[in-house]
């Protein structure tokens, strides 16, 4: 898989290793191999990460945890940031209002 920056990558190895953060890093590695597989040249984010999920044999994630796996494929893959700019239009939210940032779906904002 092609990692931009892999002292990134290394670092997030190596801080996840409880099961919670640890699944999250285990995901996050096989949606990166699957970006590279041609069946995954054009995609959904929500289906590789559920399709990732499956491949490692882990289930439950939560909103929280599926935003930290995208967060890692954004700073990690050569497709980081189409990954990033798809997830984020997933949940409605341009390029404009994300800043850079990608979207953590567990968090909600009520404006009255």
């Amino acid at each position: 898989m092609p990692i931009i920056n892999q002292d990134y990558w290394d670092n997030q190895v190596e801080i996840n290793k409880d099961e919670y953060s640890k699944c999250c890093v285990d995901i996050a590695r096989e949606v990166m191999r699957l970006l590279d597989t041609p069946e995954y040249q054009s995609f959904d984010c929500h289906k590789i990460i559920c399709d990732a999920e499956k491949n490692v044999e882990e289930s439950g994630i939560t909103g929280f945890m599926a935003g930290a796996i995208a967060s890692i494929v954004n700073s990690c893959h050569s497709r980081g940031e189409e990954f990033r700019k798809k997830w984020n239009l997933g949940y409605s939210v341009t390029e404009d209002m994300a800043k850079g940032g990608t979207v953590n779906p567990a968090l909600i904002t009520i404006e009255t």
